[in-house]
Formats: structure tokens, C-alpha cells, sequence
């Protein structure tokens, strides 16, 4: 019986060879990845940089030119002229402000050569730091120290970087515009609970551990807000005449936001510090006025609203007018982000000041003389994308708003210290960026620079697809683009892979500017797939009750719009199988992930889940808080408001083939969020994947090539049905080629 068993397989060999598994080869590899950022970048040139300001309104900025050379751009806007310096130095020469000049742009003073974080003083002649929980203050001239505070001990120290999800030895704090004031707190840590992570070594492992509230947790972080005073012969502590505050702000999920301690703002003369109080839910938000001497306190206004306050995107949108005794206050009460005036003694409302659809994103500038407002707003034009930037003006006094900015892109700006003069770099997905330098009535005098992207789509690249899909309700439009292969065969079916953010924070597409490379996501397309992103009801920039969609049932995560709109894309376009269709995201990608592969089984076949805060319990308290809700318990025994939203609860509907990855010391989204649901998953006996990376934080570090390979592996096997090459090496055969 075995001798003839062993002839009839022999005989049956052919028909086995022709059922073959296609296969996708390691040349196929290497061509996705010349789509990937270090390969297209290099390909584009004439994008100028960021303008930086000299005192008399004439700027710098670098721009990669053609030829390779990064070059340092002078612009004169009075005499509409552009001098490339780096081509031209001497006529350059004696301008003060320019990198590598000598003369220099602070006082005089020996290097920090410590390596500590600090901060310097406006005038530049002092900077903070923090050592042993308390705060210290550096002479920069001669590095003399000088201990600022002496009551600070372990857990609660002054000016301390920690919001459980981040942490560093940053101070954080705000000068005074005449550099003798610092406004920080003492944060007091005491009675928060602490995170464990395990380093692997060799021997015994290494402990981490840190404090990291949870929503679960009756006690939080609190800041106890000072003033100190280091403008006399010894430095004076001023604290608030107030209760604790909640660690807390308007903007983000810190009170360090953007690069500044949220939320506080000096008067000008540095008699007074206005800043913000928001509740641990984040519903109410109160501006306070605390005097700099005495420390007192009052209150200048308070608003509350059903779901969560937020007061700008990055940056706060509010500000204190001392000299008009008047205050801006942002708030979306309209359903869309407007600015209101004040009167900053009694705090009664003078006027609404912007209105209609679409909100004001961020306060560039205030000419409190002409008394306008130029700011950043989105969806404020009509029939443009309303994820498009625009530059605005309005008048404090009311009156129409108006259009520096016409071009239908997304404006990225700078607007000079007189605000005589604005740079503009302009561009959408698909169309290179072009720099020009405008007055102050939008005009434009000069264009600076134009992208040139000739290399790039010599190549062969093509940008991806702007696409428009209705949402779960069909009615509403959603934004996101798509990436096909470049070589499209439009008679084949293509499986379509969704990579996924899916807010509140921010979505999937992230910016819509130009971007050569966004991600793997055309990488993956020239695998042979379709990949597609959708910002769904639930993500910023549009409505606050488009924003708010889903506040409170974060399990949502927007996967019913991304599979009413893949369907749709899969109508309108016949290239792409939808019955094979894949999701993948990283961190709150990551739960959403898992959250669609558990709650629509039957419509997503594969997902890789990177990174996940798979349960908002075990994530840091103020996400969760600010976008679920304070956690309730109910009454008949331990279940609570979060549990029905836990990824592990829903875990046994799984059906598909799922990578579940995560670095083991991830001190963002710690991993045991991923064994909460690799538990779920075995107890449910389901077959799964997993990967950890050992020594890897939230974005995964130097495994990143490796982890970007297993995910192109994961989808070319589960998803297309292929074998993909056997441990492909990223970047090394393009290496070798001299790509």
C-alpha cells in the first residue's frame, strides 16, 4: 500500500505544480521599496523650508536645489529680491541673523555642555533645569547655578515632564516676556499609581518604572501652580491662591503641548498670568487671572459642554488683551470653532466675531492697533477641501472674514513680526509645493520657489488619489485618498488593504499637502493590492459633531464608515476586490484594527493590529477621559462604562487571520493592552499571530524595516494568496544596487 501511494503522488506531481501558490519574488520587494521615503525624497527639489524672521522683516529659509546642494535663501520682500547665498556668500556678507554668521543672536555666554534639557529666558541670559525635583536656574554668561526651589522632593518636583504616556527630564515652564518671571508647577505624583516594564538583557531583567495614572484610578496627577520670581537677590516662590489642578489642557493630552506649557499665558508687562483650569473630564474649562505678587486668583469665565472642551488645534486659540481689558475665547457652541470677545474684568460676552461653516484651526496673529485677527482657518471656503489651510482676517469689531490665501491647496504660512509680509507654500496630494512671499492683503509679490518632481516621476511614481465616499449614513461626504499599483491592470481584482487612524485626535490621511512618500502605503500598492485611507465621522477638522461622532463608544472607531466607503470605492471601481479586503494600523490604529477584525469578521479576512490600546482601562487617564467619559461602575457589580469597548471582549468573534505586534517596552501604549487580547484569544481557542519586539518603544525603532516586512509578508500570504520571498532584508538589495 505505501509503495503505490508513494507512485500515485508521483504521477500526481504535475497537477500539484500547476495549483501553485503564485509567488511574490524578492525583486518585487526591492521595487516597493523604492517608494518608500529615503528613495523618493532625494527626488524632489525646490520645496523651501521654513522661513525664519530677522528684526527688519527680510528672512531666510534652505531649499534643496536640483543639483543637490542645500542652499541658504535671502529675501528682501521691500525690494522684492531673492539672493541664494549659498551660491552668491558676498552678497550676503554683514547680514546679521543668518546661520553660521558671527554675529550672534543672544548674549554672549559659555555652551551648556551638560546635556540636560533646559529652557532659556527670552532675553537669553538664563535657563532652567531640573535636578533632583527641584528647579535650578543657569547664569548663561558664566554657568553659576542657582537653586530656584528647595522643598521639591521625589514625585513632587517642580516643572516635571510626565503625563504617563510621556515623560522626560524637560522642565516645563513659561518665562515672563521680561525674563524675571517663571510660571511652572509642583506636580504631585505621590498617590499616582506606577507602570512596570521589563528591559531584556542578559542576566536579570531590568526594571522600568514610572508613574502612569489610569482612568481606573480614584487619584490622578495634580500641579500646584507657581509663580517664581528670580528678578532679586534671591528667587521668590509665589504660589496660587487655589486648590490643585487637574493635569490638564485644552489642546492635548499634556499640559505640555506643541513645545509650550499649555494653557498659560503672561500679560505683557508680566504683572499677571492667565491660564486655563480644565475639569478631569475635560467638560468645563475656566479662565483664571492669577497676580504674579500675591498669587491671588479669580475667575474670568467658565463654559461646559456635553462632550469635551477643546480650544484649538495643537495650540491654544484663547488670549488676554490687557491693554483693551478685553480676552479671545474659542469654542465650538455653534458647532464649528469660533471666536467670541469678552470683557477680561467681568467676563460678559461683547461679540461673536467669526461665524458660518468651518472653524478657525489657530491664531497666527493679533494687531491689536488695526484690531484684526489673522489665523489659520478649515472649511471656511466654499467648494474647496475642507481639510485644506487657509489664512484668514477678521476684524475684532465683527464684519466679514477675509481670504489671504485663494488658491484651492493647503496652505502652509508665516507671517512676518510687522505682519507686512506672508510666506505661503501651497500644494494638495497630488500637486508639488510652490512657495510665494504675499503682503499682508494676500496679494502675491514674489514667488520663492517651485517644487520640481521631474526625477521623482521619471521613476515611475504617481501621487495617490483624492477620493470622496459617503458614511455609514449615506449622506454625509468623507475624504481620504487611494493608492493603486502604478503599473494597473485595470481588468485584474486587487485585494484592498485599509490602513486606519481613526481619530479623535486626528485620522487616517493625516495632512493633506504634498507628500512624496506617506508611509508604505504606495510600497505596498506596487505589491499588487489597493490600499485606501478614510477620515470617518469621528476625526478633527470637520464639525464638532462630526468630530464628536462617536465620543463615549470608542469601539466605534469609525470601521462602519471605512466599510460602507470600501464598498462603494469597490462599485466604482472594478479593479478592486472587496470580498478581500485587509485593515492595518498602529496605536489607536492598532485597536481600531483588532476592533474591526472582532466586530465586522465577515468583511475583514486579514489585520495587523500595531501597538494597540486594545483597552482604554490600561491606557493613560487622560485620553480615555477625554474621549469616553470618566469611568462608572455599575451598580450590580464590577462591569463599567469602559468595559463594552475592551478589544479582548469581542475577541472570540474573530475569523480571519490577525497579527497582533507590540514592542515590550512600549511606555506609550504599554504591551500588556496586546496580551489583554492575546489571553481573550486563546481562552476563545482562536488561532492568531503575535509578535513582540523585544527593547522597542511605541514606534518600534530599529525594528521598524523588519516589523514593515512582516506586514508586507502577512498581507502577500493571507490576503493576496501568494508566498512572499523567504526573511526579504529591507533596504539591502537596493543598497547593493546603488539605489
Amino acid at each position: 500500500m505505501r509503495s503505490r501511494l508513494s507512485l500515485a503522488l508521483l504521477f500526481a506531481a504535475p497537477a500539484f505544480l500547476g495549483a501553485q501558490r503564485p509567488t511574490v519574488t524578492a525583486d518585487d520587494y526591492a521595487r516597493a521599496e523604492r517608494f518608500l521615503a529615503p528613495a523618493v525624497a532625494p527626488l524632489v527639489s525646490g520645496v523651501a523650508g521654513q522661513p525664519t524672521w530677522l528684526p527688519d522683516d527680510r528672512f531666510w529659509y534652505r531649499v534643496r536645489r536640483a543639483d543637490g546642494v542645500t542652499a541658504t535663501v535671502l529675501v528682501d520682500p521691500r525690494r522684492r529680491t531673492r539672493t541664494d547665498c549659498t551660491a552668491t556668500p558676498a552678497a550676503c556678507s554683514g547680514v546679521s541673523g543668518l546661520p553660521g554668521d558671527n554675529a550672534p543672536t543672544t548674549p554672549a555666554g559659555m555652551p551648556n555642555r551638560t546635556g540636560r534639557p533646559e529652557v532659556r529666558s527670552p532675553d537669553g541670559t538664563k535657563a532652567v533645569f531640573i535636578r533632583d525635583w527641584n528647579l535650578w536656574m543657569r547664569d548663561v554668561a558664566t554657568n553659576r547655578e542657582t537653586q530656584l526651589t528647595t522643598d521639591g522632593v521625589t514625585d513632587y518636583g517642580y516643572a516635571t515632564d510626565n503625563a504617563g504616556w510621556v515623560h522626560s527630564d524637560r522642565p516645563v515652564v513659561r518665562w515672563s516676556p521680561d525674563s524675571k518671571k517663571i510660571a511652572t508647577f509642583q506636580q504631585d505624583q505621590r498617590r499616582t499609581g506606577e507602570m512596570y516594564l521589563l528591559l531584556t538583557a542578559v542576566g536579570r531583567p531590568v526594571l522600568d518604572r514610572w508613574k502612569y495614572p489610569l482612568p481606573i484610578d480614584s487619584v490622578i496627577t495634580m500641579i500646584e501652580r507657581v509663580i517664581i520670581d528670580v528678578s532679586g537677590p534671591a528667587p521668590k516662590t509665589v504660589r496660587f491662591q487655589m486648590a490643585p489642578d487637574q493635569h490638564r489642557s485644552t489642546v492635548c493630552d499634556h499640559i505640555f503641548c506643541d513645545g509650550e506649557f499649555a494653557d498659560t499665558e503672561w500679560y505683557p508687562d508680566g504683572s499677571a498670568l492667565a491660564f486655563v483650569s480644565s475639569t478631569r473630564d475635560h467638560k468645563t474649562a475656566v479662565l483664571r487671572i492669577a497676580d504674579a505678587t500675591t498669587g491671588a486668583v479669580r475667575d474670568v469665565l467658565r463654559e461646559t459642554v456635553a462632550t469635551q472642551f477643546e480650544s484649538g488645534d495643537g495650540t491654544p486659540n484663547w488670549r488676554v488683551l490687557p491693554a483693551t481689558n478685553e480676552v479671545l475665547w474659542y469654542s465650538e457652541r455653534d458647532d464649528w470653532g469660533q471666536l467670541y470677545l469678552y470683557d477680561l474684568t467681568s467676563g460678559v460676552l461683547k461679540r461673536k466675531i467669526t461665524s458660518g461653516e468651518g472653524n478657525v484651526a489657530s491664531i497666527v496673529r493679533i494687531d491689536a492697533k488695526a484690531r484684526t485677527i489673522t489665523f489659520i482657518g478649515q472649511g471656511k471656503v466654499a467648494g474647496h477641501d475642507p481639510y485644506y489651510r487657509h489664512l484668514h482676517r477678521v476684524s475684532m469689531n465683527g464684519g466679514a472674514i477675509a481670504l489671504l490665501t485663494a488658491e484651492d491647496a493647503d496652505h502652509d504660512v508665516s507671517v512676518s513680526p510687522s505682519g507686512r509680509y506672508i510666506v505661503d507654500t501651497y500644494s494638495t496630494p497630488s500637486t508639488p509645493p510652490v512657495t510665494v512671499l504675499r503682503d499682508a492683503k494676500g496679494t502675491a509679490l514674489l514667488t520663492l520657489d517651485r517644487a520640481d518632481v521631474s526625477k521623482l516621476v521619471a521613476t515611475g511614481w504617481k501621487p495617490p488619489q483624492r477620493i470622496t465616499v459617503k458614511a455609514r449614513d449615506g449622506k454625509t461626504d468623507l475624504y481620504g485618498l487611494l493608492y493603486t499599483p502604478t503599473r494597473l491592470d485595470s481588468a485584474r481584482k486587487y485585494p484592498i488593504v485599509n490602513k486606519i487612524y481613526p481619530g479623535p485626535q486626528i485620522g487616517s490621511v493625516g495632512s493633506y499637502r504634498f507628500i512624496p512618500a506617506r508611509g508604505d502605503n504606495q510600497a505596498l500598492a506596487e505589491l499588487g493590492f489597493v490600499v485606501v485611507e478614510i477620515d470617518g465621522m469621528g476625526t478633527p477638522f470637520r464639525s464638532k459633531s462630526f468630530k464628536d461622532f462617536y465620543y463615549g463608544r470608542m469601539s466605534d472607531n469609525t470601521i462602519p464608515d471605512q466599510v460602507a466607503g470600501m464598498k462603494e470605492l469597490a462599485q466604482r471601481h472594478r479593479f478592486i476586490d472587496v470580498d478581500r479586503a485587509g485593515i492595518w494600523g498602529h496605536s489607536g490604529g492598532g485597536f481600531a484594527t483588532a476592533s474591526a477584525m472582532f466586530r465586522q469578521p465577515d468583511f475583514f479576512k486579514v489585520g495587523i493590529a500595531e501597538s494597540g490600546n486594545h483597552d482604554q482601562r490600561n491606557y493613560e487617564d487622560d485620553w480615555g477621559e477625554r474621549y469616553q467619559g470618566l469611568l462608572t461602575r455599575g451598580a450590580d457589580g464590577p462591569a463599567d462604562s469602559y468595559v463594552g469597548d475592551a478589544n479582548q471582549t469581542v475577541a472570540g468573534n474573530l475569523k480571519g487571520k490577525l497579527l497582533l505586534a507590540h514592542g515590550t517596552l512600549d511606555d506609550n501604549v504599554p504591551p500588556d493592552n496586546t496580551m489583554l487580547v492575546v489571553e481573550a484569544l486563546i481562552r476563545a481557542n482562536k488561532d492568531f499571530d503575535l509578535l513582540l519586539l523585544p527593547n522597542e518603544r511605541h514606534g518600534f525603532g530599529r525594528s521598524t524595516p523588519y516589523m514593515m516586512r512582516r506586514r508586507w509578508d502577512y498581507f502577500v500570504q493571507h490576503l493576496m494568496g501568494a508566498t512572499p520571498p523567504k526573511e526579504y532584508e529591507m533596504g539591502r538589495r537596493n543598497a547593493a544596487a546603488g539605489r
